[in-house]
């Protein structure tokens, strides 16, 4: 079989497009919950909600099995804090992550998580995911649990993140899925909502979509919907030859999910929220570098004449052995280690790290680059869980990196790794490889949430959010797991009361109208990838890290302009180019909320790395509160909401109180809560 690229030089011309097409034909699916979205937190969703018995649909824009960020692997779990081994209780945990981002983060999702995170697992355990050393692999290693074989990363003390051979993860949950018989429909590109009268801001009966390959309409009813999609990857930068190897994220997150819930009148928070683009193309393929964070925590940093980089705590006392490096000192409870989406960390729950002077230090000449990273220096059991398991699981590594450096004759008992050289900046992060400090300033990524409750209900009757980037207080790998798994549960037992869903018919009949527009322009026009660029475009110049009122309203007058011109004009031969070109729908709606957010917040904020030249006072008290948004009738409503609203009326004042009346049919280990 030709790849693309050798089939067009060998027959000087493109493929026919492979699938039968029919623009005309409709298909109509009911079930008692929808799920939209078919990552790690969709494919748990709809496993939750079709274990209470209910009937399940999950519409997915790629192929489910691997689709999403984490379709790639996982090497290590965050928040498993009702494990036998953990020292971390949930409640502690969540203040850890609630106190380090200052209040803007939805803790009531985040004690959801600690508390379900570790039975989430098991489950994982259950279906054919390894969690355990079961070989003996690493046995007499400070990291791993005699009695359970289990093994812990980051904080050897606290024990609450664990290692694991996910490099399957996703194949594991989707056979779950499938043999609970939940209706899969893959390469579907959701584009909109169902309410009931077609209203916006009524009850969600369901969503309409496309299938990218055969062209079809597909109009989905049921009782209750999660939404379950990723971010906006593609917002502020589309360069798809450059960006795809540089980036942990999925190439294919449009915003779709936000946009979606957008146009329905759901509320959103924190969507002024940004920070560097981590899918920019400036980094280096993950973990192909040298560098000490994350996956490659504790790995001992040398420079070009064979100096080592010492290491610090939280408080600035420095480490003198590399397994203090996984141990907490005076002052630290526990670290809370990288990649949970969290962008804060009080120094009582921060993560060791290199010397956080390190840039000054090469000024003056103390180092000297290029650096390296020297495995041999660390114990054989340190050397063999990073290389061998974890760089061998962690998301897009396995054969890039793992397979690829081995087969090149990499051998990590005698050779370094050289870290990037880049700006004297990108070292204040161990994270070497993502490079942060070289992607320009307003190529920014992130945005917000759903607004959600205990249940992860939305403001919208019949709308769940379960997902990291997509729930207020999600996060990234497990955490999506847990969400997902109690989002579709919440959605199965509201399911299983609801009447049934009755959608518009006009609704229905002006989404298809609107959906096949571009199949008839002229195919001499323009095409999806000029119209993503040119969002990207504006976001940069009118939404970047510095902005004002009126580039916030220049930007939303040229997103406006673009939709109402290119986007209206523009052609898709193909259904694929036709799902990419929705997408572009999708994107102007999310840059149009973003903008509006950033409207209504007149207040610069150090935690939201929001910058208002016109507001530069940084964090004033009477600003430190949610501002959330939505479209109603084609106008944007903002109300101002306490940032722990989720422990005030109606819910009940503590966090174990609400999860207790919100958890459902939750068979979890009940781990006390406090000490």
């Amino acid at each position: 079989m030709s790849i693309w690229h050798e089939y067009v030089q060998r027959e000087g011309k493109l493929p026919e497009w492979p699938y039968p097409v029919d623009y005309g034909k409709v298909n109509e699916i009911v079930s008692d919950v929808l799920v939209i979205g078919g990552g790690l937190a969709g494919v748990r969703a709809a496993i939750s909600a079709a274990q209470m018995g209910v009937k399940v649909v999950l519409a997915d824009v790629g192929h489910a099995k691997r689709s999403g960020s984490g379709g790639a692997g996982v090497d290590h779990w965050h928040g498993a804090c009702t494990n036998p081994c953990s020292k971390v209780t949930p409640e502690e945990y969540t203040r850890g992550c609630y106190e380090s981002m200052h209040g803007y983060m939805g803790a009531h999702v985040r004690y959801i998580i600690t508390r379900e995170s570790w039975d989430t697992l098991l489950e994982c355990e259950k279906w054919g995911l390894q969690i355990r050393d079961v070989k003996d692999e690493f046995k007499g290693a400070e990291f791993r649990d005699e009695e359970t074989k289990l093994l812990f990363a980051y904080d050897y003390d606290n024990r609450h993140i664990l290692r694991v051979w996910g490099y399957n993860v996703k194949p594991v949950i989707y056979k779950e899925a499938e043999r609970l018989r939940v209706n899969i429909q893959n390469r579907i590109c959701v584009t909109s909502l169902l309410t009931e009268g077609g209203e916006q801001g009524a009850r969600v009966v369901g969503a309409t979509g496309v299938n990218t390959r055969t062209g079809e309409f597909y109009v989905f009813r049921a009782k209750a919907t999660v939404i379950a999609t990723g971010g906006a990857g593609r917002l502020f930068q589309f360069v798809p030859e450059l960006t795809a190897s540089a980036s942990m994220s999925d190439m294919s997150s449009a915003g779709v999910g936000h946009a979606i819930g957008w146009k329905a009148g759901a509320e959103f928070v924190l969507m002024e929220k940004t920070g560097p683009n981590t899918l920019s193309g400036f980094g280096y393929a993950p973990y192909s570098m040298g560098n000490a964070g994350n996956t490659y925590h504790g790995v001992p940093v040398i420079d070009a004449n064979g100096k080592e980089v010492p290491w610090v705590d939280a408080f600035n006392h420095e480490i003198n052995t590399i397994e203090g490096r996984f141990r907490c000192g005076p002052g630290q409870k526990f670290q809370l280690g990288i990649g949970i989406g969290i962008s804060s960390y009080l120094p009582e729950y921060q993560q060791n790290d290199p010397v956080r002077d390190l840039p000054e230090r090469i000024r003056k000449g103390e180092f000297a680059l290029p650096f390296y990273i020297d495995l041999t220096r660390m114990s054989e059991h340190e050397r063999r869980v990073l290389w061998g398991l974890m760089v061998g699981h962690e998301g897009k590594t396995r054969i890039p990196i793992y397979d690829t450096f081995n087969k090149a004759g990499f051998d990590p008992d005698q050779d370094m790794l050289q870290a990037p050289v880049m700006t004297l900046e990108g070292y204040l992060s161990s994270c070497f490889w993502a490079a942060r400090a070289n992607t320009p300033p307003h190529y920014r990524s992130g945005g917000g949430s759903y607004l959600v409750d205990w249940d992860l209900k939305t403001s919208l009757e019949g709308l769940f959010a379960g997902s990291g980037s997509t729930v207020y207080g999600g996060g990234c790998h497990g955490e999506s797991h847990a969400t997902g798994r109690f989002a579709g549960r919440r959605a199965a037992e509201y399911a299983r009361s609801a009447s049934e869903p009755l959608a518009d018919r006009g609704q229905i009949d002006s989404e298809r109208n609107r959906v096949y527009s571009s199949t008839h322009q002229d195919k001499d026009g323009i095409g999806w990838k000029e119209i993503n660029q040119a969002i990207a475009r504006i976001m940069q110049d009118y939404c970047g890290k510095y902005k004002n009122e009126l580039t916030l309203k220049l930007g939303l007058r040229l997103l406006g302009e673009l939709r109402q011109t290119e986007l209206a004009s523009a052609y898709s031969s193909n259904p694929h180019e036709l799902g990419r070109l929705l997408e572009c729908f999708s994107l102007i709606d999310f840059g149009e909320a973003m903008m509006k957010a950033s409207l209504a917040r007149k207040a610069s904020n150090s935690i939201l790395d929001f910058h208002r030249l016109d507001y530069p006072e940084m964090d004033p008290p009477e600003w430190n509160k949610l501002l959330p948004i939505r479209q109603i009738k084609g106008e944007t409503q903002s109300r101002e909401l306490p940032l722990d609203y989720f422990l005030k009326q109606p819910f009940a004042p503590t966090y174990e109180e609400n999860y207790a009346a919100h958890a459902g049919a939750a068979k979890t280990t009940g781990k006390e809560t406090s000490k």
